[in-house]
């Protein structure tokens, strides 16, 4: 039974009338869900630039309370000082509306995210599809941002937005697919409890082509050409200040945590683990997660445009179908006794698989030059 099914039951015995019965536990998860994204978004932001400083060798923020905690807090409040400008030509309602429709959909994503057994406001049973369909809105919304800014620069880098969105939501939807397969359910709930064995472990390839197809839906490096600012003066966004700017601030931390988590959820067997609470072990896990990402942006190069696509169709796409009709034979095939001698298979699968298409990729002229 879910948190939401346990309040309401609770409201139901306590007399309540039924319009209140469902109406207040949906308007105390709303509540739950901002103050717990808000926090943990600050909490990001501070680690990042932490965490990122360390790979740069300097300090970091460290001015603003004990080691610069309260530094994400000074940056919110100057955000919310500054003047909110709209450009003359710009649609004056699109231009409000697109930082809204980037950032609500990033919030619903997480009704549907286990954070223990039992602590999902929702369990859907085609709940990672939901997550797939409400991640896709917030596109519209980035388009929607450089359409109504009235800025070329800002229109060409939302144009390049749904070419990145499509290309790379191919990939990603096809590694979901086999985790379907293995544990024949699109539940979150039903796909954590089905990882007596982390699906790291048994689909290296599927984590590896979710992750990075995850890097460029998130718009994070090395895939964040959708504001290039060496190229595009800043991206879609170059004509928000104030408080409009800040929600594309969070909406891009937003996506952040509800990635680590969906991957937190899909390959490292969501809360479970030894000792520590599962809410704890959920935690932890989302931070690592992050953590890696801060790491890929801090080491590897932003790519070119097309080589960003080149990866995707070339590279990602294939390697997501070679994947999937693996995973069909081994689930078709092989007993579910033989998961371990599945986990050192698929490595060594995967291996081989990526140093002979990255060759290919080489010699297709998919090749990044640094």
């Amino acid at each position: 039974m879910t948190l939401l099914d346990q309040f309401q039951l609770i409201l139901k015995n306590a007399g309540w009338p039924d319009w209140a019965v469902y109406l207040t536990p949906a308007i105390v998860g709303i509540l739950i869900i901002i103050i717990f994204v808000l926090t943990v978004v600050i909490v990001f932001i501070w680690w990042e630039r932490r965490l990122i400083s360390r790979f740069q060798i300097r300090l970091g923020p460290n001015r603003c309370g004990p080691e610069g905690i309260l530094q994400p807090i000074a940056t919110a409040v100057k955000i919310l000082l500054k003047e909110d400008i709209v450009p003359e030509k710009a649609d004056k309602l699109i231009h409000f509306i697109a930082p809204i429709i980037v950032f609500v959909p990033i919030l619903l994503i997480f009704a549907v995210v286990p954070f223990g057994d039992g602590a999902i406001l929702v369990d859907l049973n085609v709940g990672i599809i939901y997550v797939i369909a409400i991640s896709s809105i917030s596109v519209i919304g980035i388009f929607m941002a450089a359409w109504g800014s009235g800025n070329k620069y800002s229109y060409i880098s939302g144009m390049r937005s749904i070419a990145q969105m499509v290309s790379y939501e191919i990939p990603v939807v096809l590694s979901i697919v086999g985790i379907a397969l293995v544990t024949g359910s699109f539940s979150m709930l039903k796909i954590v409890e089905a990882q007596s064995i982390p699906f790291i472990l048994l689909q290296p390839l599927g984590f590896l082509i979710f992750f990075l197809g995850s890097l460029a839906e998130m718009n994070r490096s090395p895939f964040d050409l959708l504001e290039a600012d060496s190229e595009i003066v800043a991206g879609y966004h170059i004509e928000y200040s104030g408080m409009k700017f800040a929600m594309f601030y969070l909406g891009e931390y937003g996506v952040a945590l509800a990635y680590s988590g969906i991957i937190t959820t899909l390959f490292l067997s969501g809360w479970q683990g030894p000792l520590l609470p599962p809410v704890l072990w959920f935690i932890v896990k989302v931070m690592l997660v992050f953590s890696l990402i801060i790491w890929m942006r801090a080491t590897l190069p932003r790519l070119r445009v097309d080589q960003l696509m080149a990866f995707a169709w070339k590279f990602l796409l294939p390697m997501a179908v070679i994947n999937l009709v693996l995973v069909a034979i081994e689930v078709l095939a092989l007993p579910a006794g033989l998961q371990w001698v599945m986990v050192i298979l698929n490595f060594g699968l995967a291996a081989v698989l990526i140093l002979l298409w990255s060759k290919l990729f080489t010699l297709g002229g998919g090749r990044v030059e640094v």
